[in-house]
């Protein structure tokens, strides 16, 4: 319950990793945007289990907004020494290992974890709009915020921060897919061109050959020919309602 303290700010919630006490932001924001996609993807199919899915993302989104919003300039991207804590096992209840608060800035940048916090904020803030529209709508200019935190400082968080997250979450595969994944949820959530534009600026990626917490060029994939296909359908529909007045 001191998560944070240490930097004097409220980290408090979030995930664990794992079956350590280690909270991870760069993999726990990308299993909330995942939990956000599954649940925008087939809500209508999940019947009362929509709700506990809800549940369970805004408990990490609360937990990354606080991150985001502590102190103006600098995002908090993890608790707790993994390199003490790995060596033990205990209970939350009874951890006595040190609660260390790691964050990336403008001169120690993490486009990566910036851009995938981003994303997960987005993909929630679509998952929460019509059940909570305030909410929402903080989620979503947060998102905005962090996302262009992580286009104007560039740089990967594991070089900011090295064995702070090494060799437990590297960025192995760069930021460029988080670059990518970030700005293709904003689309998603904001129809806003500046983030096609973005992405086009961006270039063609990797090849995917996996999709994980770490590379995301496949998800950014997908998610962009959805709202690509999702634009033909309104194109469509509107030269058809053009032809039948004409």
């Amino acid at each position: 319950l001191s998560d944070g303290s240490s930097a004097h700010v409220d980290l408090t919630g979030g995930y664990y990793d794992a079956g350590d006490n280690v909270k991870f932001n760069f993999p726990m924001a990308f299993t909330t945007t995942m939990l956000s996609w599954s649940a925008l993807e087939y809500g209508k199919r999940m019947g009362p289990e929509l709700q506990n899915a809800r549940v369970n993302i805004r408990w990490a989104t609360d937990y990354l907004l606080k991150c985001a919003r502590a102190t103006p300039g600098k995002l908090y991207v993890g608790v707790g020494d993994p390199n003490v804590d790995h060596k033990c096992w205990e209970r939350p209840e009874d951890m006595d290992t040190p609660r260390t608060v790691y964050s990336v800035s403008s001169s120690n940048p993490g486009s990566d974890v910036a851009a995938e916090t981003a994303a997960a904020l987005a993909a929630a803030s679509m998952v929460f709009r019509k059940v909570d529209p305030k909410y929402s709508r903080l989620l979503l200019a947060t998102a905005k915020n962090v996302m262009q935190f992580a286009i104007q400082y560039r740089g990967a968080y594991s070089d900011s921060l090295s064995s702070s997250v090494c060799p437990f979450y590297c960025s192995y595969s760069g930021y460029k897919d988080e670059l990518m994944w970030g700005a293709a949820w904003l689309l998603r959530a904001t129809s806003n061109p500046y983030y096609a534009n973005f992405i086009k600026s961006l270039g063609v990626g990797d090849q995917p050959d996996i999709f994980s917490w770490d590379n995301k060029y496949a998800g950014a994939y997908v998610l962009l020919s959805r709202v690509c296909l999702a634009e033909c359908h309104k194109a469509k529909r509107r030269i058809s309602l053009f032809d039948s007045l004409s």
